[in-house]
């Protein structure tokens, strides 16, 4: 069964870290384009950062410079390190790859 399942979010305080994974199975994600979306409350799901098979990786110019996309090819799993949180980056955050997508994990970030 193809599935994508996210966990890591959480509660953190303005200047924060989290990181958030997304772990596959029925597919390899390292033969994948894995991408990170998010979606605050009453707002469009966005485009946050992207992994090619090729290791070569991308971000939304309002997360360059504080997220790292990575992969971990033992473990199937995609990882979004966040740094530097801000309020704005509350949001469901959502991994896709291969026309499936996850539940999403909510990510908080209040003091």
């Amino acid at each position: 069964q193809v599935q994508l399942v996210e966990s890591g979010g959480g509660l953190v305080q303005p200047g924060g870290s989290l990181r958030l994974s997304c772990a596959a199975s029925g597919f390899t994600l390292s033969n994948s384009v894995t991408t990170w979306y998010r979606q605050a409350p009453g707002k469009e799901r966005e485009w946050v950062s992207q992994i090619l098979s090729t290791d070569i990786t991308g971000y939304a110019l309002f997360v360059k410079g504080r997220f790292t996309i990575s992969r971990d090819n033992a473990k199937n799993t995609v990882y979004l390190q966040m740094n530097s949180l801000k309020p704005e980056d509350t949001a469901v955050y959502y991994c896709h790859a291969r026309s499936t997508w996850g539940k999403g994990t909510l990510v908080t970030v209040s003091s």
